[in-house]
């Protein structure tokens, strides 16, 4: 039978999963990463970011969808600051919810991605606020 909802624990398994594909594929981050501005450390800020995160969602006893904050007090660099808006954004629209479904997905992922774009003085495309856009766009269109 397919999963119809995410529910905390769900998704608590899920971004824990996620951090640790960041954190494997960093590497490849840091060679992808070469606009706006070629610094080769993109890869390593989103993973500092999100290993941040991930290891006070770790220590949850009870999942749910109202903590999470240890992204934003662990942010590091631009790419990691663009990341925890991202997950701040997300996490605002969820937090009362008690399961995920795809309309409330799709919510989410929009204001994850308008959250990090209002975060960003000169947003520039062809960056993660691309990636984000695309992800918003695709998650209404197949709430539909």
């Amino acid at each position: 039978m397919a999963t119809k909802t995410i529910n905390a624990e769900l998704l608590a398994k899920m971004f824990l999963a996620g951090a640790a594909n960041l954190e494997a594929k960093k590497e490849f981050i840091n060679e992808l990463n070469v606009f706006p501005v070629p610094d080769g450390d993109t890869g390593t800020n989103m993973t500092l970011t999100i290993m941040s995160a991930a290891k006070e969602v770790s220590a949850m006893e009870r999942p749910d969808m109202e903590s999470s904050s240890g992204s934003l007090r662990g942010a590091r660099g631009n790419s990691g600051v663009i990341l925890s808006q991202l997950l701040r954004g997300f996490t605002k629209t969820i937090r009362e919810e008690k399961e995920i479904d795809t309309i409330v997905l799709a919510q989410a992922c929009e204001r994850a991605r308008a959250t990090a774009y209002k975060a960003v003085m000169k947003p520039k495309e062809g960056t993660i606020l691309t990636v984000a856009k695309g992800i918003a766009q695709k998650a209404a269109e197949m709430a539909e």
